[in-house]
């Protein structure tokens, strides 16, 4: 199967996609052959308006739709704060859409996804994977994110066809959200140079090879691959 076929006939939903990396993720797979449903919380381009909060969202979405052989959980937002400066709401809300989102995406797609078997990818991050002294809601979210993934993808394995999830782990990603965490610095200049230095191959990532990661996990390709966290941070947890 050729390179541009990789994910012919699939359909996969995106959450986030209008965000960078969702936005990367759907062009990605529309590259391999696949179909992007998009979703967000509005905007142009997108197929349906949806709240990863909102269970009734998630329920509406999924009934649209005749058939799902993946999904994508891309949606996510970060606040800056230590356990003794952040907010309880701020807590909530991250915690909300990181994880809650993650969990009822999962949920609700998998009554579709199990029908042929199927493939779910949870952007995680390395910021589930060590911590950061401000960054106390988003490290317990996307710490949580990584282990749900091991929850579904041991249920996943369970069903005849079976039904894969893994969770994926970026370091620092050129786009919004890592921008926004640099103009909040006192020196941006100076945050980006810091922040770059922290990763071995001394620059960001970029939102298209983050994607690229997902199309293999959503392939046929990795069809013995369940359960397991990509890293993909440049060397940074390597040290």
């Amino acid at each position: 199967m050729s390179a541009a076929q990789r994910l012919a006939g699939k359909s996969v939903l995106v959450t986030g996609a209008g965000g960078a990396v969702g936005k990367a993720v759907c062009s990605a797979i529309e590259s391999n052959g696949g179909h992007a449903v998009r979703t967000d919380l509005g905007g142009d381009g997108m197929d349906h308006a949806l709240d990863v909060t909102s269970e009734a969202d998630w329920r509406r979405v999924i009934a649209a739709l005749d058939k799902l052989d993946g999904l994508v959980n891309a949606a996510g937002i970060v606040a800056l704060g230590s356990v003794e400066e952040l907010d309880f709401a701020t807590w909530r809300r991250v915690l909300a859409v990181n994880l809650d989102g993650t969990f009822l995406g999962c949920k609700h797609a998998f009554a579709l996804l199990k029908r042929q078997g199927g493939a779910i990818v949870n952007l995680s991050s390395v910021s589930g994977q060590v911590g950061g002294h401000n960054l106390a809601a988003y490290n317990a979210s996307k710490g949580a994110v990584r282990l749900l993934s091991k929850s579904v993808a041991l249920h996943g394995a369970r069903g005849k066809p079976p039904v894969r999830c893994n969770s994926v782990h970026p370091a620092f990603l050129e786009g919004p959200m890592t921008d926004e965490i640099i103009k909040r610095a006192a020196q941006p200049d100076a945050a980006y140079a810091r922040m770059a230095r922290a990763i071995p191959l001394n620059r960001f990532g970029k939102p298209a090879e983050v994607a690229e990661l997902c199309v293999y996990l959503l392939s046929d390709e990795s069809a013995f691959v369940t359960g397991a966290e990509f890293t993909i941070d440049g060397g940074l947890t390597a040290q």
